[in-house]
């Protein structure tokens, strides 16, 4: 059974004729024939009565009932799949860093949610270094994070640019300085961020090329995490500028310019390339794309 077979017995009783369900449906008459014998022979039942004019026998009336249902439900379909085109609606999961989630989120959520409110978001928050691979895998729909490097199974758009900054407590030795240089932190007792995080790789990559083993005092595994105990004078920390603009209003962290520290690390949206995507998906990309830098980056 197919649903041009229903569609077709659908038509010849309202017409009462096959000639003129042919013309209808743009088929031939024997066309039209062979496709309700096709459907009597698979329910091995009588379902028109072929005299004229043409009806439906009992049974037919009885199936017809049913078809009746069946073509609705499709056609009930049909425009629910056009809906998805049409209103954006879904569900999206969405993973990011910790930082991200508190600093970046809230603010685009909200403007999204207020456009878009058939659509359905599930934030999971994890280290840097476990986006893309979650994103590739097909456990993430979307990934905000780092920008890795060149990977073909992987689409990526730059929404902004970060840096990493050093940060001391207002009662740290080293808080009435304006700037100092890597080589100084090799001494000082110093609070990193778990080594499966991009901030952790960057900042071992930077001590490797200058020869510095520092002094690591604790790891934690995320900046909010890293920031309070910072503040707590336990030591100092190389973390995101982007998670420390409160901080720095509130005057709870003294931030210390690091020359070999100043370069710029795009911040983007990463999905797997070649899956589909839902219209939610879609919708989600195109707006994170046409934001404005200070969407994300605005410390207000």
């Amino acid at each position: 059974m197919n649903i041009n077979q229903l569609e077709t017995l659908l038509t010849i009783s309202k017409t009462m004729s096959f000639r003129k369900a042919g013309e209808i449906l743009n088929l031939t008459q024997p066309a039209v024939s062979a496709q309700i014998k096709s459907l009597e022979d698979e329910f091995k039942t009588v379902l028109i009565d072929r005299n004229q004019p043409v009806t439906l026998t009992d049974r037919g009336v009885v199936f017809l009932e049913h078809a009746e249902r069946i073509l609705n439900i499709v056609e009930e379909l049909k425009q629910k799949l056009l809906d998805l085109n049409q209103i954006p609606q879904g569900h999206i999961v969405l993973g990011t860093t910790s930082t991200i989630a508190v600093q970046i989120l809230p603010r685009v959520l909200t403007y999204f949610q207020n456009q878009f409110p058939m659509i359905k978001t599930t934030i999971h928050s994890m280290p840097s270094s476990h986006i893309t691979p979650a994103v590739e895998q097909g456990t993430l729909d979307i990934g905000i994070t780092y920008i890795p490097e060149k990977n073909t199974s992987i689409e990526t758009s730059t929404l902004y640019y970060d840096t990493y900054e050093l940060v001391v407590s207002p009662s740290h030795p080293m808080s009435n300085l304006k700037h100092t240089t890597v080589d100084a932190l090799k001494d000082i007792p110093m609070i990193m961020l778990s080594p499966d995080t991009f901030g952790r790789r960057f900042v071992d990559q930077l001590f490797n090329k200058y020869g510095i083993q520092p002094n690591i005092v604790m790891e934690l595994s995320s900046s909010e995490e890293v920031k309070r105990m910072v503040e707590l004078n336990l030591g100092a920390a190389v973390v995101s500028k982007l998670s420390i603009s409160n901080e720095l209003k509130l005057g709870t962290l003294r931030m210390i310019k690091v020359n070999e520290l100043e370069l710029a690390h795009p911040v983007g949206v990463v999905y797997r390339s070649g899956r589909y995507l839902n219209s939610a998906i879609k919708q989600f990309i195109s707006d994170l794309k046409g934001m404005p830098e200070n969407q994300f980056i605005s410390t207000e």
